[in-house]
């Protein structure tokens, strides 16, 4: 059996990136992204954060 070997691709540098993680309220989101915030900087990558709080957090009346 004769099997073919993919071809290696090179690693591109990229001057900026924007991921984004979306899920509903619960999903556990923002965990998900403090942990890929912390594993990114831990590889030596300068990394910003915005988190989007969900809409059910609000001041309290008064």
């Amino acid at each position: 059996m004769i099997t073919a070997e993919k071809p290696r691709t090179q690693a591109e540098a990229l001057e900026a990136v924007v991921i984004r993680f979306v899920g509903d309220s619960g999903d556990g989101m923002q965990l998900t992204g403090t942990q890929f915030s912390d594993t990114s900087a831990m590889f030596g990558n300068d990394v910003a954060t915005f988190p989007n709080y969900p809409s059910e957090i609000r001041a309290p009346q008064g």
